[in-house]
């Protein structure tokens, strides 16, 4: 019986398990109302009192992956965002990616000469209008929150590249703005002073319906480490190449052959990322 199941979350915290939450999960993934039926029939009988959240999604996944692949994909989408790491360097790469996109001309890694001293810069986004200082913390753990230490610093470096920006000529007519991203979540203090002071703040799921989440659902831009056929050693293999992206595989196919992966398993990969972004 789950009605007595507690599940355990990342803070430590037990609350019971909420079929509904499952389902609202494997649905934003793209999986349709008889595919999370299925994936919590098969899981129910092995959940247990204790259970952590991470296990949970395991089981999840493994069920949904089987009935669709693209799907399992989608929903291995927090883990996958989790896995541009271990440098970070990827995750910067991710967030410029995105922002172009959405239409910003990018440079990543920028060194930006501020009033008062130099600044690298993670990212610079700009169109014709505005000019942003991205900045972007990636974690490791999921247990890792951006604290109000990080946007309390980066406000003080925008604060000084942006008197330089305003007496730069050619920038009179964009505004100025610092834009931070994580790959985590924002405490309840950094939100309120980002708030306060201006500055655009992005977390997995903040701001509602704005968060990191949505922007990679619409604009169709998925890390290559969602793809469910290839192992986490591979994944890293791309990201060394600077591949972070699935479209880039279609773009280059070629890549995955410096990988071994067999001619089987190279198709499994390039048809599992056509369909991942053909459903986008």
């Amino acid at each position: 019986m789950t009605k007595d199941i507690k599940v355990k979350k990342h803070s430590g915290e037990k609350e019971a398990f909420d079929p509904t939450k499952l389902h609202a999960s494997l649905r934003r993934a793209g999986a349709s109302e008889s595919m999370a039926d299925k994936v919590e029939e098969a899981i129910r009988p092995r959940l247990e009192d204790g259970i952590t959240t991470g296990a949970l999604y395991r089981k999840a996944f493994q069920e949904l992956r089987k009935i669709q692949s693209p799907s399992a994909a989608r929903y291995s989408l927090k883990k996958a965002i989790m896995e541009l790491g271990p440098s970070g360097y990827p995750f910067e790469h991710f967030i410029a990616a995105l922002l172009n996109r959405m239409g910003y001309e990018v440079e990543v890694g920028q060194v930006i000469q501020g009033q008062c001293i130099t600044h690298e810069v993670d990212v610079v986004a700009h169109n014709d209008h505005q000019q942003f200082m991205v900045e972007c913390k990636y974690y490791n753990s999921q247990g890792k929150n951006c604290n109000v230490r990080v946007p309390l610093y980066i406000r003080s470096r925008f604060h000084d590249i942006e008197q330089r920006w305003k007496s730069t000529p050619g920038l009179e007519k964009r505004s100025f703005h610092g834009w931070v991203f994580t790959n985590t979540r924002f405490t309840t203090d950094a939100m309120d002073y980002g708030r306060c002071v201006g500055l655009r703040m992005v977390s997995w799921d903040y701001p509602k319906n704005e968060g990191l989440r949505e922007m990679i659902e619409k604009t169709g831009l998925f890390p290559v480490t969602v793809i469910t056929h290839l192992n986490k050693k591979q994944k890293q293999q791309l990201l060394e190449q600077d591949v972070v992206l699935c479209r880039q595989l279609l773009e280059k196919p070629g890549i995955l052959d410096q990988m071994d992966l067999g001619k089987s398993k190279k198709n499994k990969v390039l048809e599992e990322v056509r369909e991942l972004i053909d459903e986008s």
